[in-house]
């Protein structure tokens, strides 16, 4: 491989413009196919959904993992009603997004108060919600729906205006993902194929961590690869720090003043010094066998054998919150997107995207891990 910068990298064998020729299929969130190199047309999924009933879609989408859906969870699907209790909720935070060398990009001038401006004050953060809904007792179903609230001048969250609304729903017939892979304690793995801006077709791969010091508080960020010809390159990245707030009401309450949460999009990232170097791997849970002919997206992030690794300076970002990503393309042309989380000095969280070199998504991998210094775990 040839490296061109820090975020973009040549692939001479073309692992993706290849397989999205083969697969023009999925304009999110209003169809889908799966990231999957098998093909098979079991895989193929059609959304209802028109762009002028995304509002009442949205109360569909919700309603439906209560009622329009009989099947019993597959065996396969252990924990889901453990998952399902521990996402689901009324989820208030803060957004912001950051380019592909992880500095903060500030909001549209069109949409900062006046006051800001006078003030030359600059703004960088969302206040969003993310009301987030899992079926537990029939088949497993997935939802949410991210609002991005305009900033206001004072304490005058609760009378917020939404500047826009997208969802997110995996399983069923609304299913706009290609992958989705949960853990009991509400953490999960989503990868979604978006046609982006100009027609260039990105993917979108969210990785949710919970806290696990408090698991009314979780990380969510989504990396955004955009794939072009012989080229894979990390566009953008989403980071979205939230906290529960209430049980599921669809968003219609906000917590106002009362979210906990404030703006970091400013806030010093996390030192790389203590990135790099080798992780011991204690807990690792993952979803493999993904080119198998299966009906759903959602899968279980089951516990498979812990591996240690070895992180360089090379493609690793930084970002605030203690969180840093990395886009890696291997000697062996497999693509690796990685996001962790230092909870705390020496213990991380991390998320992993595997793709194989045609395309296919090969695994997703979530680890608990501890760093090794003089050979000896932190």
């Amino acid at each position: 491989m040839v490296l061109l910068c820090s975020n973009k990298t040549l692939i001479a064998s073309n692992p993706f413009s290849s397989y999205l020729q083969s697969k023009p299929r999925f304009l999110f969130p209003f169809s889908s196919s799966p990231l999957c190199s098998c093909g098979s047309p079991n895989f193929q999924k059609v959304l209802t959904l028109s762009a002028s009933s995304l509002p009442s879609a949205s109360a569909t989408s919700a309603q439906s993992l209560h009622l329009q859906h009989d099947e019993p969870t597959p065996a396969s699907l252990t924990y889901w009603g453990d998952f399902a209790a521990r996402v689901s909720g009324e989820w208030d935070g803060c957004g912001a997004e950051f380019s592909a060398e992880g500095k903060p990009v500030e909001l549209p001038e069109s949409v900062v108060p006046g006051a800001f401006r006078e003030w030359d004050v600059q703004v960088f953060d969302w206040q969003t919600q993310c009301p987030t809904l899992a079926s537990e007792t029939r088949e497993p179903l997935f939802f949410y729906k991210l609002i991005k609230l305009l900033p206001t001048v004072g304490c005058e969250a609760d009378a917020a205006t939404r500047h826009s609304v997208s969802e997110r729903v995996a399983g069923g017939s609304e299913n706009n993902v290609l992958a989705f892979g949960y853990h009991p304690s509400g953490r999960y793995i989503c990868v979604g194929l978006v046609n982006g801006f100009e027609g260039k077709r990105t993917l979108e791969l969210e990785h949710c961590f919970v806290s696990p010091k408090n698991r009314e508080e979780r990380l969510r960020v989504i990396q955004v690869v955009r794939l072009e010809e012989g080229l894979v390159s990390l566009e953008k990245i989403w980071v979205f720090s939230e906290h529960w707030y209430g049980p599921f009401r669809n968003g219609e309450q906000l917590g106002g003043c009362a979210i906990k949460e404030t703006g970091f999009a400013l806030a010093k990232a996390v030192e790389v010094s203590e990135i790099l170097g080798e992780w011991k791997g204690s807990e690792r849970f993952a979803v493999t066998e993904l080119e198998c002919e299966q009906k759903d997206p959602i899968h279980q992030l089951v516990k498979v054998r812990s591996q240690n690794s070895n992180r360089g300076q090379q493609c690793l970002i930084a970002l605030p919150k203690g969180l840093w990503c990395s886009l890696e393309v291997k000697e062996d042309g497999e693509t690796c997107a990685e996001v962790g989380w230092l909870v705390d000095c020496g213990n991380a969280l991390t998320s992993r995207c595997a793709f194989h070199k045609n395309g296919g998504l090969k695994e997703m991998i979530m680890e608990e891990e501890a760093k090794v210094l003089d050979g000896k775990v932190w």
